[in-house]
């Protein structure tokens, strides 16, 4: 049997309700996830929230309440709604604060401690809350005759601790061998770069537990201290799926069927924890390392990263109120290039919703299905070759899966946009609405609805991923359902084989695939 296709993004910190950042992240993740299960592949997709530290505990105190319930509250009422909202079809959703979680990182340490990794020893520097991060020298930003964070633009706190320490200076030469050798283990270049020359400098043991407050996992050995926040939170990647599990146990079979992760998606301010901490605790441990960490950009706001705690960050909802969800979904995936920053903008997306999903595709839709209606009595012309549009779809079919595998989500959907516009065009040159005026015409005229009609279909899975609700309508309307089965079902592979819409299926007019915007 084949590995599964194992995707995480991060753990979000539930120290308020997510924005466009989290969506941003957690539906690329979702849109990957789809893409490859219609590749036919076994697939795992994993988010969750980080709900221990500092941050969390303060935010909890300043609202009243212990942090379980903040956390308990926030999680239900904010990110899972929103996650379903945006249509987000993840197998798992991980808590830091379950049982199953916090028992399997307390496993980890004490084998960890047990092999010699992990040391007491006093920490005394400078902490950001903000990041949950001890900061180094060359990350500290001098302001105002104060130490701050550059994210965050606060002064940092210092700290001075008896706490627990790990042997991360032990695994920075073999780490940088690996991204040497597989430079495909972190991406894009620019966060490979930042990460080998962070491993050739003098990389320091990490602190990896906290004794001034107590909301987090106890150090088994030490009820004193609790777990270091990022070092519990970026275990749960492995957590979730059963690590240290009996291997004859479910959740040991589990392990043995998914890891390692085929793809950790991070954001780039947080790069330096998935792609040195965590594989050096992975090393330590002796298990396989995760096969690629993604660092995509940041949506920006202003020219500043989207942010909670300086309430830049835009709720989801909106947008999606005024687009729709699919539209949404499109749009920050078509927009910005996934490696890099990004600014959303409302006149963008409303240019883009109106030109490319109104006007190419949704057009495309309503007319193709209008004129099967009036010229072929709502029935599917006999199936026919089109050398001008068959060919055409094989290559962009081709092109969007290489794309799409490598995490290049825009270049995806312009090479599936750009064969819609071709669709577009082909039906302009061959004017259907002339053909059906003269008899003569009805076998060129069956051809060219056929074609267009085809080439919906093949447009309906290969845009699946990224507008579930809109292709399935568009899927319905085809009459697809019925004649070839249901849309989810169908592979990537197969919406560039030629002739999949069988003759006589019968179209229905449905709604406007995208509706005019109104003016506000």
């Amino acid at each position: 049997m084949s590995k599964t296709f194992y995707l995480t993004t991060p753990i979000y910190y539930v120290n308020d309700a997510p924005h466009l950042g989290h969506a941003y992240t957690t539906v690329a993740g979702d849109v990957l996830t789809r893409w490859h299960r219609q590749r036919g592949e076994s697939v795992w997709y994993l988010t969750g929230t980080d709900e221990h530290g500092q941050k969390v505990m303060r935010t909890a105190e300043a609202n009243g309440v212990a942090p379980q319930e903040w956390t308990d509250r926030l999680v239900e009422d904010a990110w899972k709604p929103l996650w379903k909202h945006l249509n987000i079809a993840n197998d798992d959703f991980i808590r830091t604060t379950s049982e199953r979680h916090m028992s399997r990182v307390q496993r980890f340490l004490e084998k960890l401690k047990e092999s010699g990794y992990i040391y007491q020893g006093e920490y005394d520097g400078l902490y950001c809350v903000g990041c949950e991060e001890f900061k180094l020298p060359g990350d500290i930003l001098e302001k105002d005759g104060e130490k701050t964070c550059p994210i965050h633009s606060r002064a940092l706190e210092e700290v001075a601790e008896t706490n627990w320490f790990f042997k991360l200076s032990a695994f920075a030469k073999p780490l940088l061998e690996r991204y040497q050798q597989h430079p495909e283990a972190c991406e894009p270049a620019s966060a490979r770069n930042e990460v080998m020359s962070f491993l050739s400098g003098d990389v320091v043991d990490l602190s990896i537990s906290r004794s001034s407050f107590n909301w987090g996992i106890p150090v088994s050995w030490d009820p004193g201290q609790v777990v270091y926040v990022w070092f519990d939170a970026l275990l749960n990647y492995a957590t979730a799926v059963g690590l240290g599990d009996d291997p004859a146990s479910e959740g040991g079979q589990k392990f043995a069927d998914t890891w390692p992760a085929s793809v950790h998606l991070v954001g780039k301010d947080i790069l330096r924890f998935h792609a040195v901490i965590w594989p050096a605790m992975l090393m330590a441990a002796g298990l396989p390392l995760p096969e690629k960490v993604f660092a995509h950009g940041w949506l920006l706001v202003g020219g500043e990263k989207m942010s909670k705690s300086k309430l830049t960050g835009i709720a989801p909802s909106d947008i999606t109120s005024h687009f729709g969800v699919d539209a949404y979904r499109y749009y920050f995936m078509r927009a910005i290039s996934f490696g890099s920053d990004g600014a959303f903008s409302w006149e963008d997306i409303s240019a883009r919703y109106t030109s490319e999903l109104a006007n190419d595709f949704g057009n495309l839709a309503s007319r193709t299905i209008a004129m099967i209606e009036k010229y072929c009595d709502a029935k599917m012309p006999a199936v026919a070759d089109e050398p001008l549009l068959s060919g055409a779809l094989a290559e962009a079919v081709a092109l969007a899966d290489q794309k799409m595998c490598a995490l290049d989500f825009q270049g995806g959907l312009v090479a599936i946009m750009d064969f819609c516009k071709r669709v577009n065009g082909y039906v302009t040159e061959q004017a259907p609405w002339v053909l059906a005026k003269d008899e003569a015409h009805r076998a060129h005229l069956d051809r060219v609805l056929y074609a267009t009609a085809e080439s919906l279909r093949a447009l309906a899975i290969l845009l699946h991923a990224t507008m579930p609700e809109t292709t399935e309508k568009l899927w319905e309307s085809l009459g697809a359902n019925e004649s070839i089965g249901a849309l989810a079902d169908q592979s990537i592979t197969s919406a560039g084989v030629w002739g999949g819409l069988p003759a006589g299926t019968h179209v229905v007019k449905g709604e406007v695939l995208f509706p005019r915007l109104l003016e506000e």
